[in-house]
């Protein structure tokens, strides 16, 4: 079953909430620079490192702050048998970590193609497993006869004010280790990343610049060009990506309108741009990231942040996950 939250705000007020709420869980990520990387852009880079947060990606924020905002703001949460969600796996990680935390049941609906090291993750907390056809439609599906029948409380992956406060609280973060940034910028998924994120820079400096990074075939520029969340009105599919992280293809219903809101600008990378960046940051950065990151690292480093923002100068990227496969990596 789905509850509601008290209020369809989010703000700067929310979002400073929820880092104080989850701050004793998690650790303060790192920012990481690259003399090479700043020699290459022509600007000082800095790098948000949530690939090293709990489970792996930024996702921890978000599950746990609704977990725990769930629990205290509704009385009747207890009748319910654990909580239930949909994921292409780092969610379902994070919201099986964070269920965990507290000792509460979790079950995770994933796509039959996830990959086997984010399974095992999921795994790895004691959560229930359950397999669905691989496109959104079958996930929610899933998930919402699970919490039907099962009697389980839905937390969406993004499409949630309190996940999306939590996310928010990277921003919050990072612009206390550097608040002179320009510039963020931030891969796009179904958008809870983006909209906490912009919510929140936005209220702190409102000049500063937030750029989407997006796959091929996201269209999300023409999206918030049109002010049209799905632009063909069709059944959302999964996006031809190997990274699996950002393949949903329309953003959600509460998201879209917050990013086409602070959305400065779109960049749009090609797989093999991702891999490039990727190994990049393996090799000359020792960092492990999934192609989720990669994206944004190829972003910060493309022609058209080089042509477009010459006046930029300090740019903040979102490493937001290192859950990549080691024994299957994509190059």
């Amino acid at each position: 079953m789905e509850i509601e939250n008290k209020s369809s705000n989010l703000g700067k007020d929310e979002i400073l909430e929820a880092y104080q709420r989850i701050g004793n869980y998690l650790m303060k990520t790192p920012v990481h620079t690259s003399s090479t990387v700043n020699n290459l852009v022509g600007k000082n880079v800095f790098f948000k490192c949530d690939n090293f947060q709990k489970t792996g990606s930024f996702k921890a924020r978000g599950a746990l702050n609704a977990v725990l905002s769930k629990i205290s703001r509704f009385d009747n949460v207890k009748k319910y048998s654990g909580f239930v969600t949909h994921s292409s796996g780092n969610h379902g990680t994070a919201l099986a970590w964070a269920c965990k935390t507290e000792n509460i049941p979790c079950t995770v609906v994933v796509p039959k193609d996830t990959p086997l090291n984010k399974i095992e993750s999921i795994k790895s907390y004691d959560s229930n497993l359950e397999f669905c056809e691989p496109n959104p439609q079958s996930r929610v599906q899933v998930a919402n006869k699970l919490a039907s029948e099962k009697n389980l409380l839905l937390v969406k992956p993004y499409d949630d004010y309190d996940v999306m406060a939590g996310q928010g609280t990277v921003a919050v973060e990072f612009l206390e280790q550097i608040p002179y940034l320009d510039a963020i910028l931030v891969s796009v998924s179904g958008g809870g990343l983006i909209s906490g994120i912009s919510v929140y820079a936005k209220s702190v400096n409102p000049l500063i610049r937030i750029f989407a990074v997006e796959p091929v075939g996201k269209r999300l520029s023409e999206c918030i060009k049109f002010k049209k969340r799905n632009l063909e009105d069709k059944e959302p599919a999964f996006l031809d990506t190997k990274a699996e992280g950002i393949r949903t293809e329309i953003c959600g219903e509460l998201t879209f309108p917050i990013l086409s809101n602070y959305v400065d600008d779109v960049f749009t990378v090609s797989d093999e741009e991702m891999i490039e960046a990727t190994k990049f940051v393996f090799k000359r950065m020792k960092m492990v990231i999934e192609l989720s990151a990669g994206a944004a690292v190829a972003a910060v480093m493309s022609e058209k942040m080089k042509l477009n923002y010459p006046q930029l100068k300090n740019v903040g990227v979102i490493l937001c996950g290192g859950n990549i496969n080691i024994d299957k990596l994509p190059w």
